[in-house]
């Protein structure tokens, strides 16, 4: 029988906080009489992350671990548990304490109860920096005002989601920013957030730079553009592409008709041929630009119309989980130990 949730943790160099993080947990699961299962990614970690992880789930099976065989990001990790998750609510948290295994009973219920297809986390009162805290505030409010939808914290690890919303979508690079975004595009609307509680780091330090604002404005900019016009590109290229074809054609008229009137009405000849006039290189560019654009516009369609793509990211462990994962694309293989070497 499937869990009623599945938690999933992404999880890099987190060894010290796991053994307390499963405890909390447990504690929350058995007091809410809720069934579950947890299943951690460790994305990469070069600590003992992995050895605590297996320790535990020799301890008890709830906890079970898919590995990386290198850092291959958040978005990542999310979409493999995806894959791997059962349970008819998903919940995904950080494995670094911050986020409270407390609020996971009343995540639950808004989903199972109320029917939302995703609550995301409000981390109203927070215990970061501020060089962390206001960019924050600045790119969330930007991303709500962009894509539509009002949520004070997008980058919350903190979510839960209906089962069948994420094992109908693809979050990739690093997009997990973005998941109610991509949500939105994918038809589930029924978005809202919640207050939940904010925890100081206890160990370790964050594995985030300041690199991650300038990404994160980026990735914004290409989540938005994707979801408009991934299944009609021509509509954005061919519109560009008409707009820079008729400003080019009408310099070309222009042109013409200067030479036809000082050929025919005018008395005052025309000093310069039409080759040698900057108008005629401007209209010759716009033209040449709408061409380039239409046919950009073409190929979008062809590529829009054949299948997406999905990256698979190697995994060289696993422990609790089955042979294969819930939506494992064909062709992926996994192996027992670190040391197994690709066939």
């Amino acid at each position: 029988m499937n869990p009623e949730i599945t938690v999933i943790i992404p999880a890099k160099d987190e060894e010290e906080s796991l053994s307390e993080l499963c405890q909390w947990i447990s504690r929350v699961m058995q007091k809410h009489d809720l069934s579950y299962e947890v299943i951690f990614i460790d994305d990469g970690s070069t600590d003992n992350t992995w050895q605590e992880i297996q320790k535990i789930n020799e301890v008890d099976s709830h906890f079970k671990g898919i590995r990386f065989n290198r850092n291959f990001g958040k978005s990542a990790a999310l979409q493999t548990g995806f894959r791997a998750a059962q349970g008819r609510v998903v919940i995904t948290m950080d494995a670094d304490l911050q986020d409270s295994p407390d609020e996971i009973p009343a995540l639950y219920k808004m989903i199972v109860e109320d029917g939302y297809h995703m609550v995301s986390g409000w981390k109203k009162k927070r215990h970061d920096p501020l060089s962390k805290t206001i960019p924050s505030k600045f790119f969330n409010y930007i991303t709500s005002m962009l894509s539509g939808i009002k949520l004070h914290d997008f980058n919350c690890g903190l979510k839960a989601y209906q089962i069948q919303v994420v094992k109908n979508i693809q979050v990739y690079g690093e997009m997990h920013r973005y998941i109610p975004v991509i949500l939105k595009w994918a038809g589930y609307t029924r978005i809202t957030e919640k207050v939940v509680e904010h925890h100081e780091r206890k160990y370790g330090s964050t594995k985030f730079g300041i690199e991650r604002f300038i990404n994160g404005f980026l990735d914004l900019l290409s989540i938005t553009f994707v979801s408009r016009f991934r299944q009609k590109p021509m509509h954005f290229f061919g519109t560009l592409g008409t707009l820079s074809f008729l400003v080019g054609f009408l310099f070309t008229l222009k042109l013409f008709w200067d030479k036809f009137d000082a050929l025919f009405f005018s008395k005052i000849p025309i000093k310069r041929d039409i080759t040698e006039q900057p108008t005629f290189y401007i209209a010759l560019v716009a033209v040449v630009i709408g061409v380039q654009l239409f046919v950009t516009g073409f190929l979008a369609e062809m590529f829009a119309m054949q299948s997406l793509s999905r990256r698979d990211y190697l995994i060289i462990d696993k422990v609790g989980l089955g042979e294969k994962l819930s939506g494992e694309p064909v062709g992926v293989t996994y192996y027992s130990h670190p040391e197994s070497r690709l066939k």
